[in-house]
């Protein structure tokens, strides 16, 4: 058997979880961790023989994608802002938009000034406040999330990219410090529970809950918590950047607003969709 003919199988198997062209990106990526090749070289290397170990390693994974685990799961990694982050099922899978939302925050003028001091709310993997580190040498990067194990998981991704952070385990709902941030920035929950059965299976059977829903009844639990923190903790002109859920852009602003939140803007995506809201403190 060559890997032609295990690119096959998975597109065999595969068919009815993705399209053709998503299957075979999906192997390449298998083709650079089990053979340590490059993707490049795919197409050189196709003709060749697979056998033993790497066979069944192949197996293995197209046997765990066939039920719609997610790949960065299986291979327990996933590229963020062009940094690598380990993952597991304590944390959400990076995403393109939270990528955007980084870029938001890198072009905030708040973060020009030195030693400044930010806080990355619902952290998960770590991938905002490990890639703001990354970027801003001199900043003062915390981090806080209410679950361990994603803690966990989080001061690996910054022992791995060689970046110090201040890890806190609290819940922001009610979490109080009296440090001064010149910086909040969250992807907290936002789906509600009845966006759940629009979701694939792969992100709802895999990914934690507890990091993606909230109630039905009270969407805006996360960034009403935010909001009351935020405006206590924000130095003058500190910013709030948050990932929104695309359905509630004016009802989040309207409350933004009602707690005294200054330069209010939603701004949409990639995709076209209001999905960010930024934010200042003016005492």
């Amino acid at each position: 058997m060559n890997l032609k003919d295990i690119l096959n199988n998975y597109k065999e198997t595969l068919k009815h979880i993705y399209d053709e062209q998503e299957i075979s990106a999906t192997f390449k990526i298998v083709f650079e961790a089990v053979s340590g090749l490059k993707k490049s070289e795919f197409t050189f290397q196709q003709e060749a023989d697979v056998t033993g170990e790497d066979a069944i390693e192949y197996n293995r994974i197209l046997q765990r994608l066939a039920y719609s685990e997610p790949l960065q799961y299986i291979l327990a990694e996933a590229y963020f802002y062009g940094l690598k982050f380990l993952v597991n099922q304590n944390v959400l899978i990076p995403r393109p938009e939270t990528e955007e939302l980084v870029e938001l925050a890198l072009n905030t003028n708040t973060l020009k000034k030195e030693n400044c001091n930010i806080l990355d709310i619902g952290t998960g993997s770590g991938c905002i406040a490990v890639t703001l580190k990354h970027h801003l040498k001199n900043a003062n990067v915390s981090a806080l999330d209410v679950n361990p194990a994603a803690l966990e998981v989080a001061i690996q991704n910054a022992h791995v990219n060689q970046t110090k952070i201040n890890f806190i385990e609290a819940d922001i709902r009610n979490y109080h410090t009296e440090q001064r941030f010149d910086m909040i920035i969250s992807n907290p929950p936002y789906v509600t529970d009845r966006e759940r059965s629009t979701m694939d299976k792969n992100v709802t059977d895999f990914e934690p809950h507890l990091a993606l829903f909230v109630a039905d009844d009270n969407p805006l639990e996360f960034y009403i918590a935010i909001a009351d923190f935020a405006i206590k903790t924000l130095t003058n002109k500190g910013s709030l950047l948050l990932e929104i859920n695309a359905n509630y852009g004016k009802e989040t602003a309207e409350m933004l607003e009602s707690k005294d939140f200054k330069d209010i803007q939603i701004l949409k995506d990639m995709q076209g969709k209001e999905r960010f809201i930024t934010a200042r403190k003016i005492t």
